[in-house]
C-alpha cells in the first residue's frame, strides 16, 4: 500500500511539474484573422500543403482544391527566412516531403528537402551552417497525452496537434509539394 502511495505521490509531482512548465512557456497572442481548426477529418492522399507563417495555418490541398485547415506553431523566432543552424526561423519557399518518420523524437513527422541547393551555397558563402531537419510534426513524445504546447516553440519546425499530424502522416507522400509562405 505504502508503494501504490508513493507512485501515486510521485506521478502527482510530475503532473504537476509538467502543468507549472507548460505555463511559464511564453504564449503569443492568437491572430484575430486565425481560422479555427477544421473538424473534417482528412482522408484520401494530398497533393499540396501550403504554409501561411503570418497567418499560422497550414492548408492541405488535393487537385487544387483545400481538403482540411490547421493551426500551426513555428519556430521560436519565425519572422523571415531561415539563415542559419539554430536562427529559430522557418524556411520560406517551395519544397517537397522527402522523408517520412514514424519514430520521431515528436510524434510523427514528415520531412521536408531544406536546405536546398540555393540554402547550401548561400551559406557557404557566407561561412555558416544552413541548418536542416526541418519537419511538419506533432507535439514531443514525452509531454502527456493530450498536452498542445502554445505558442511558436519549435527549433524551425511546423507543429501541429498529434491527431492531426497523424491524419497528414498518413495522407502524405513522399514528393508532395510544401509551399512556405511569409
Amino acid at each position: 500500500m505504502k508503494l501504490l502511495a508513493r507512485l501515486f505521490s510521485a506521478l502527482t509531482l510530475v503532473a504537476l511539474i509538467c502543468a507549472i512548465w507548460i505555463a511559464l512557456l511564453p504564449q503569443r497572442p492568437t491572430a484575430p484573422d486565425r481560422p479555427a481548426p477544421d473538424p473534417a477529418v482528412l482522408t484520401g492522399p494530398v497533393d499540396r500543403i501550403l504554409i501561411e507563417k503570418s497567418a499560422r495555418r497550414m492548408v492541405a490541398y488535393r487537385d487544387g482544391a483545400p481538403l482540411k485547415t490547421y493551426r500551426i506553431a513555428l519556430g521560436f523566432a519565425p519572422d523571415g527566412d531561415k539563415r542559419q543552424q539554430g536562427d529559430g526561423k522557418t524556411p520560406e519557399g517551395i519544397f517537397r516531403i522527402d522523408r517520412r518518420n514514424e519514430a520521431s523524437a515528436y510524434h510523427l513527422s514528415l520531412g521536408i528537402d531544406y536546405p536546398q541547393a540555393k540554402d547550401r551555397a548561400r551559406a557557404a558563402a557566407e561561412g555558416i551552417d544552413p541548418g536542416g531537419d526541418i519537419f511538419i510534426h506533432g507535439q514531443p513524445n514525452q509531454l502527456p497525452r493530450g498536452i498542445l504546447l502554445p505558442g511558436d516553440w519549435t527549433a524551425g519546425c511546423i507543429a501541429i496537434s498529434n491527431a492531426e499530424i497523424a491524419e497528414l502522416f498518413a495522407a502524405t507522400a513522399i514528393g508532395t509539394e510544401v509551399e512556405i509562405r511569409p
